[in-house]
């Protein structure tokens, strides 16, 4: 799995006023309606249940929320970059300005695992994070993700 397969260009979005983890969840919701034609309350609804469980919050300024959806057949993913970091109730109590949530299928297991592997490999590295925190040009983000497993593999 790379992220080519995961995160398609449309998924990528520089927010702007995000105020609060809800809110950040609202249009996280709202891209993974406009970019594959999700139903964005049932994604929200799913991310908000999920997050009751304990905070995505990886630390470092990341989050990773990540839900369970019934309508889908494979792992999809939405990127959010946000101009001022939010409260969101991380590990390591730091404000997330980086978000990149994942969408499974119900039964989509080890996908899934290998998805959040993948996500979580490429965002702990701080070079990506720093190319990422630079850049808010949506074509340039998904360059940068999607580069990541070529830089590695080279």
């Amino acid at each position: 799995m790379d992220f080519s397969e995961l995160l398609k260009p449309e998924a990528i979005k520089v927010l702007t006023s995000a105020s609060s983890k809800k809110r950040l969840m609202q249009n996280v919701s709202d891209l993974a309606e406009q970019a594959y034609g999700l139903d964005g309350d049932a994604v929200l609804d799913a991310l908000l249940a999920r997050e009751a469980l304990g905070p995505t919050g990886v630390g470092h300024g990341i989050a990773l929320p990540h839900a369970r959806l019934a309508d889908i057949d494979r792992v999809l993913g939405a990127f959010v970059l946000l101009d001022k970091p939010i409260d969101f109730g991380s590990v390591d109590r730091q404000p997330v300005d980086i978000a990149f949530a994942l969408f499974a299928p119900e039964d989509a297991g080890v996908d899934h695992l290998k998805a959040l592997a993948l996500v979580s490999r490429t965002l702990r590295d701080t070079t990506v994070c720093a190319k990422l925190r630079a850049n808010h040009n949506t074509a340039t983000l998904y360059t940068i993700l999607t580069s990541y497993e070529s830089d590695q593999a080279a």
